[in-house]
């Protein structure tokens, strides 16, 4: 058999989602990460002889990695041990009721009642069930999609389910917004705050969203699931089957340039000189760095509608900042997922999306990662300090205009009064650790600090963004700034499509025929 090369470029879950099912394929393929260890935005940092979680902090759609595993042969539970959380997260407003809510529909009914009235309790059953039928039309004909277009999607959704599909489709309010829906669907503003919250996932404010990310609401009450040792463990485990596959993973491997020859990608040549050539090269990070041309010249060309959309902050995705902090808590009685809402929610995005600066009254958001699913509902504080990730949005613009020190400081100085307000105490054991836009535009270049690509504002936002494959012949594309989006779950989707499209393409264009996958292809 002629066996192809592939150059994958990053060790992201993306990247890492396709090496093992490259590799698996029967083909040559080499994970080049410019880090010290696997992951991407899935990183972990230490303090206080502690390893904390320093990026995502949620696991949703555990069915994507089941999925993937099986693919190739494995199992999930295997390599990663998962325990659904009981309750999903903690919601408070100042000193006054908190809201918690849980995967058990009745229960959160329960909930809302005893908060915001019987009626807002119904009218949140009626929320649910807008958000799973906004999930059921879209996961066939859009998330699993290699670069859906709405054309696309009205003849998928037809094939699919004929009438029925396309009056599905339409049901789901594809061209609202998000805020005014949520109005529509709940009377309390708090409600609404909470929901509008989900746009935040995708980087985006809720105000400028599609109405159809309500169904996060769907993907999180379907399962949130805690991973022991954290999530950099993830990537931990994604690196570990593409390796027991073949795959061959390089850190501290620093690409300069992705290397065309003939119209074609053809390798990588590494910041060192080093020039590493392959059949294939698959692109695992954020599009605007190709845009740039920080990956060379070639890399760049067939993007330039990227590289405008990028220089309007308002297309720009959210950044964020983030303490990452060891410390005993005391006064309000943490969960795993915490959020402490600002009492102006507008202003709170108008400042950030809009004026570019960092939020004066922002919601915070606080994981207690040592608060498990046994203990996640207890009140009884923990007996050692908790490990803690506290972070607020923040705006992408750190090519542009970089904070200040004092705009820094006055907005952490905000965010802990917050806190202080909800009556939650926080003593470091020892010095925090802060992150700041500025240090995720050097981690990863080309984004300004952006987390999640660009911004999901308007609905055609979902449908420019670029799918698995590059305009560049043999240059393929996956993560969270590609097509279907940012997050855990969609940065594995995005590389399982950019494998399959790599793996067509290939067979269609030389000799060369792969092997089959073990475990078969079911969907679900």
């Amino acid at each position: 058999m002629n066996r192809a090369s592939v150059i994958v470029v990053g060790a992201g879950v993306g990247g890492l989602s396709a090496a093992a099912l490259l590799a698996a394929k029967g083909l040559d393929v080499q994970v080049l990460e410019r880090g010290p260890q696997p992951g991407g935005k899935l990183r972990a940092v230490e303090l206080g002889g502690r390893r904390l979680d320093a990026g995502p902090t949620v696991l949703t759609m555990r069915w994507v990695f089941d999925e993937l595993f099986a693919t190739v042969g494995a199992s999930l539970a295997d390599h990663l041990r998962l325990t659904p959380a009981d309750v999903l997260a903690r919601h408070a407003w100042g000193p006054g009721p908190r809201l918690d809510l849980h995967a058990d529909l009745p229960s959160t009914l329960d909930a809302i009642g005893r908060f915001a009235g019987p009626a807002e309790a119904q009218r949140y059953a009626v929320f649910c069930r807008r958000a799973a039928r906004i999930y059921a039309a879209l996961e066939q004909p859009f998330l699993r999609d290699d670069r859906p277009s709405v054309p696309a999607l009205l003849w998928r959704s037809a094939r699919h389910g004929g009438w029925s599909g396309l009056r599905a489709m339409a049901g789901i309010s594809p061209f609202a917004r998000m805020w005014p829906e949520l109005c529509r669907h709940f009377q309390d503003p708090r409600l609404r705050q909470l929901f509008g919250r989900y746009a935040t996932y995708c980087g985006s404010s809720p105000y400028l969203a599609p109405a159809t990310l309500m169904l996060v609401a769907h993907v999180e009450r379907e399962g949130v699931w805690l991973v022991d040792g954290g999530m950099q463990r993830v990537a931990t485990a994604l690196a570990g089957l593409a390796q027991s596959r073949g795959a061959h993973l390089r850190c501290d491997a620093d690409v300069a340039e992705i290397l065309a020859e003939r119209g074609r990608a053809v390798g990588v040549r590494l910041r060192s000189g080093e020039r590493l050539m392959a059949d294939a090269v698959l692109f695992n990070g954020d599009v605007a760095a190709l845009a740039s041309g920080a990956l060379g010249e070639a890399a760049g060309r067939g993007l330039e509608a990227v590289a405008r959309a990028w220089q309007r902050p308002i297309q720009r995705s959210l950044s964020a900042l983030t303490w990452s902090a060891v410390a005993d808590t005391s006064g309000f009685p943490l969960l795993r997922h915490n959020v402490f809402f600002s009492a102006d929610y507008a202003a709170e995005f108008d400042d950030v999306c809009r004026q570019g600066r960092l939020p004066s009254g922002p919601t915070v958001y606080v994981c207690a990662q040592d608060r498990g699913a046994v203990d996640a509902a207890s009140s009884v504080e923990p007996r050692r300090a908790q490990g803690l990730l506290v972070l607020v949005n923040a705006p992408a613009l750190a090519d542009r205009r970089p904070l200040t020190a004092l705009e820094i400081d006055a907005c952490e100085q905000q965010v802990f009064q917050r806190l202080g307000q909800a009556g939650l105490s926080l003593r470091p054991t020892v010095p925090m650790l802060r992150t700041t836009p500025d240090d995720f535009a050097q981690r990863f270049p080309g984004t300004g600090g952006a987390l999640y690509g660009t911004a999901s504002h308007g609905w055609r936002a979902s449908f420019t963004r670029l799918g698995s494959k590059h305009p560049l012949p043999g240059l393929y594309l996956a993560g969270g700034s590609t097509h279907p989006g940012p997050g855990v779950p969609m940065a594995a989707l995005s590389g399982r499509l950019a494998a399959d499209r790599l793996l067509a393409d290939l067979a269609s264009t030389r000799s060369w025929h792969p092997m089959a996958m073990p475990g078969g292809t079911s969907m679900r």
